[in-house]
């Protein structure tokens, strides 16, 4: 994957396409925009565009928005997060111009027909109230909003119901106008389709000019307080999630800090929490430990769901195994293994062609590059087991750790 190729338009577009042998291609566009850049009265405002703009464009209904590449077995896709929002497409290598055309319509000519404002805004509300039914789900949101405060990192991706039932067209086509533009944008592909194609079609649809975008600053959250929070929300477990905040993407040991995070309650069912909680013990069904970083912060925490009579003796284990990998160098040959595992598990993530597609458009959104397996396995091989404890034990205080406890 070393021979991906990129482009920037005059405009500010910038382009990279990764060449596959594949009748399958993707490609999408990431803006630089999520909930963290809404202001506290537009809460929810990234997330109710991208759904605004599969509704009309200037040339389009919604209906034929969805066929255009339905009727060909594309899909349509897009997605909204914290600090971006994607719009992309599976498809049959054919029709790459007719897919390239589709989401440069999408992206630029956009009409927010007031009428389907009013509808999509209730398939939102019902989003929002299904979500709260699955609190292994909502407590990650609940968490962030106990990390980062009173700052738009704290914004639920989703919104607020007294804040959505407020927006109108015109306060959408405002925020959209902003935000999409041209240098706040990558477009990625990843097929068996030549760039010099890519470069033409690109150019053809995506013709829009630069209309003063000046770049949003972001403010970085304060680090916070550590506090625990118990909520009842008569489940009948206790859910419980606890951690603090942690390295951004740019930080040195982010690396490391996603290999720990992989030992400690990663995917496998060989990870210290899983072993702990569940195999030797049998209080939980499911144990994770999850690393989330950001431009600028990011956070670490460990979930289970546990039955209320085990709740606090699966903290204790959580805490024991903390401890142990703050107070104990992980041997080599446990190393050796760990990350063998890692690697094994990004090589096959980078067999799903969607998965490449989205890393490739956000990668170099953010690095400006895309690594490969290769220079990923260099950076893995790189870390030592004093790395590790070092991040261990910066990371893992557990008398300053954030808790949220649903029962």
């Amino acid at each position: 994957m070393d021979n991906y190729n990129t482009y920037q338009l005059d405009n500010g577009l910038r382009i990279i396409h990764l060449p596959q042998s594949s009748p399958v291609s993707y490609c999408g566009v990431i803006v630089n925009v999520g909930s963290r850049d809404e202001t506290g009265d537009q809460q929810g405002m990234a997330h109710f565009i991208e759904h605004m703009l599969f509704k009309g464009t200037g040339k389009r209904r919604s209906a034929q928005i969805i066929n255009r590449l339905e009727d060909v077995g594309g899909e349509l896709n897009a997605y909204t997060s914290k600090e971006e929002t994607v719009i992309y497409a599976g498809f049959l290598s054919e029709y790459t111009e007719r897919t390239i055309e589709l989401i440069a319509d999408l992206i630029q000519h956009s009409t927010f027909p007031e009428a389907e404002v009013e509808k999509e805004l209730v398939v939102i509300q019902d989003e929002i109230k299904s979500y709260k039914d699955i609190p292994a789900e909502l407590i990650y949101d609940d968490f962030e909003e106990m990390l980062f405060d009173s700052n738009p990192m704290a914004h639920n991706v989703l919104g607020k119901n007294e804040n959505l039932e407020t927006f109108t067209a015109k306060d959408a086509l405002e925020f959209y106008r902003t935000f999409y533009q041209p240098e706040n944008m990558v477009f990625f592909s990843v097929g068996n389709t030549d760039l010099k194609k890519i470069i033409r079609w690109v150019t053809r649809y995506f013709n829009f000019q630069k209309n003063g975008f000046a770049d949003h600053v972001r403010t970085a959250p304060q680090i916070p307080v550590k506090q625990h929070k118990i909520v009842s929300r008569d489940t009948h477990q206790v859910h419980c999630l606890m951690g603090a905040r942690s390295y951004d993407i740019y930080h040195p040991e982010r690396m490391t800090m996603y290999l720990l995070n992989n030992i400690l309650g990663g995917p496998g069912m060989n990870s210290l929490l899983n072993l702990s909680l569940r195999e030797r013990n049998g209080l939980v069904y499911s144990v994770e430990s999850t690393f989330q970083p950001f431009t600028d912060c990011g956070w670490w925490g460990i979930y289970f769901g546990t039955d209320p009579e085990n709740a606090v003796k699966c903290e204790r284990l959580v805490q024991r195994e903390l401890t142990k990998l703050c107070e104990n160098k992980i041997s080599e040959s446990k190393l050796k293994k760990y990350k063998l595992q890692l690697m094994g598990q990004l090589a096959i993530a980078a067999e799903n062609k969607e998965n490449i597609a989205l890393s490739l458009g956000k990668s170099y959104m953010r690095y400006g590059k895309f690594d490969n397996n290769e220079q990923i396995r260099k950076k893995v091989e790189a870390i030592t087991s004093e790395r590790l404890l070092s991040v261990a034990q910066e990371m893992f205080d557990v008398k300053n750790l954030t808790l949220l406890k649903y029962t």
